[in-house]
């Protein structure tokens, strides 16, 4: 979408399908500018620059983005260092920086064309949804509207999944921050608003707040 400037002209704004409290601009995005200290947070991370990649099971692909089906790995890109997620067999999700979707998805296809593989390489940021919920408690607020098992010995840091979140096909993913439980939460971009909302009601009991996209560096300094 876009907006009149202050020049008279026209600004491109992308907007999340989750309506972000206290709005603001980032990056060309339009996201929340609340900050919370709460215990247990959800952040909409989608802004995040998704790339997916598909390629065959257990070939040369794994190698190139250093981890598989089932676990992540943070690789180093001219765009800035990328989470690499194994979220199926033969299938990657890339997250980067806002705004690097396309100069991410040109360096993917130029780094796995030399793996002598069918590679597929395909930017969804805007048509995906991505969320984040942090905290101590954020396992025992997901096992409310998710089946599996997320105790530190089946799904510790790192681990990667594909399963229903309130009944939402989700991709589920460990990723801890400042050693404090985090899981990304990525979904179809027309159930991130429902899949939003059915997170905070089950994290309601344990006083879950919306804190913003740019809320984790704030948080940890002013934990300093």
């Amino acid at each position: 979408m876009s907006e009149q400037n202050s020049t008279g002209g026209t600004t491109v704004v992308a907007r999340s399908p989750i309506a972000p409290p206290d709005p603001h601009l980032r990056d060309g995005w339009e996201v929340s500018a609340r900050v919370s200290t709460a215990a247990l947070t959800l952040s909409d991370e989608t802004p995040l620059a998704k790339v997916t990649v598909r390629a065959p099971f257990g070939g040369a692909t794994d190698t190139a983005l250093g981890t598989g089906f089932g676990r992540t790995a943070r690789i180093d890109t001219p765009t800035g260092t990328v989470l690499v997620v194994g979220s199926g067999p033969g299938e990657w999700l890339v997250l980067g920086a806002p705004g690097t979707g396309d100069a991410l998805r040109d360096h993917l296809e130029e780094t796995l064309a030399s793996s002598g593989e069918f590679v597929t390489v395909l930017d969804l940021t805007h048509g995906r949804a991505l969320v984040r919920i942090r905290g101590r408690s954020a396992a025992a607020m997901l096992a409310k509207v998710c089946g599996i098992d997320l105790s530190e010995q089946v799904t510790p840091d790192g681990a990667a999944l594909r399963t229903s979140v309130a009944k939402v096909v989700t991709d589920v993913v460990r990723d801890d921050r400042g050693g404090e439980v985090s899981y990304l939460l990525h979904c179809e971009r027309s159930s991130g608003r429902y899949l939003c909302e059915a997170l905070l009601d089950a994290g309601a009991e344990f006083g879950i707040e919306v804190t913003g996209f740019d809320a984790m560096t704030v948080r940890q300094e002013v934990a300093r």
